[in-house]
């Protein structure tokens, strides 16, 4: 495992550049170019807005077809409901009912959605028609969802259990990092 310490003689654009095209070592060292990315920084927006960037070019590097990296975040005034937050890619949905969804339902039952065929969910909610598979992992703070990380991919079966174990890592992280 890489130094998870900031380094400063790293341009904070090189953590963007991945060495390995194999996709548990690429994620293994998104998560840890995420460590070093937010040392001495736990600001919501800001965290996210490089998290998602890392995850875009993590999945580009693996010639994984995304279209949509980012987080939607539980809204301060409804917690059950999520609004667009920092991402990668066209723009999205604004406001998301938990329980709608993959995000909604993955926000509700606090459980990640591996979605191989989006047409097949039920209710799904087509942000950009062209979306074929999904993965939405909770991000969960005292036993509430306080945001979500959402990928979505132009493929069918993009994503899986490797996926799932670094994502719900980097989940833990960010509750970690960031004030909600």
């Amino acid at each position: 495992m890489a130094d998870s310490g900031h380094n400063d003689n790293i341009y904070h654009a090189e953590y963007s550049n991945y060495s390995t095209s194999n996709k548990e070592e690429t994620l293994e060292q998104l998560n840890d170019s995420y460590r070093g990315l937010v040392a001495g920084q736990d600001n919501l927006v800001c965290n996210l807005a490089n998290a998602s960037s890392l995850l875009w070019y993590a999945y580009k590097n693996l010639g994984i077809n995304v279209n949509w990296a980012g987080f939607y975040i539980t809204k301060k005034d409804n917690d059950q409901k999520l609004i667009l937050g920092p991402f990668q890619g066209k723009v999205a949905c604004q406001e998301i009912q938990f329980g709608s969804g993959v995000c909604g339902t993955a926000a509700l039952n606090q459980q990640t959605e591996v979605v191989s065929d989006v047409s097949k969910f039920p209710g799904h909610i087509p942000c950009d028609g062209e979306t074929k598979s999904e993965i939405v992992v909770p991000i969960i703070l005292n036993n509430k969802t306080v945001a979500l990380i959402d990928i979505d991919c132009l493929d069918y079966d993009a994503f899986g259990d490797v996926d799932r174990r670094y994502l719900e890592e980097l989940a833990s992280l960010i509750v970690e990092t960031c004030k909600f």
